[in-house]
Parts: C-alpha cells; structure tokens; sequence
C-alpha cells in the first residue's frame, strides 16, 4: 500500500498531525475509534469521506511509525 497516496503531514492542516489527505480526520482518531471498538464500518457511516483505504492506511501509517521505536522494559 501507499501510505503517501492517503496520508499527509502539513503543519498547515491539525497542526502538523497525520491526516488523511483532503480531509481533517487525523491518524490518531481512527487509531483512537478502533482502539475504543468502533469499528470499520462504524467509521466509515461516521465519517462519509473516509474510504476502508483510508482506515488501512493509518493503520500501516503507525506500524511503519513504531518500526524505529524502542522499547526499555521498566522494573516495577
């Protein structure tokens, strides 16, 4: 998939965060909705602009975002 094709970062735009392109819907807000148990489908009636392309993208949009992430396992 190409994340570029669905996903843009302009400061211009929810201040710098992930969209989906032409839209105001953030990455963050679908991962969010998701997260929450919201489904697809219930995303995709909420928000009529919003494509199941979309959803996949923002979900591809954090894993390659979490890719260079390290992770120290903290002692409790």
């Amino acid at each position: 998939m190409d994340i570029a094709s669905h996903i843009e970062i302009n400061p211009r735009v929810m201040m710098g965060k992930p969209v989906i392109k032409g839209t105001r819907i953030t990455v963050e807000l679908i991962l969010e909705s998701l997260a929450a148990g919201e489904s697809a489908d219930d995303l995709l009636l909420s928000y009529p602009r919003l494509t199941k392309e979309d959803i996949s993208a923002a979900l591809a949009f954090a894993a390659e975002a979490l890719k260079g992430e390290k992770i120290y396992p903290v002692a409790i």
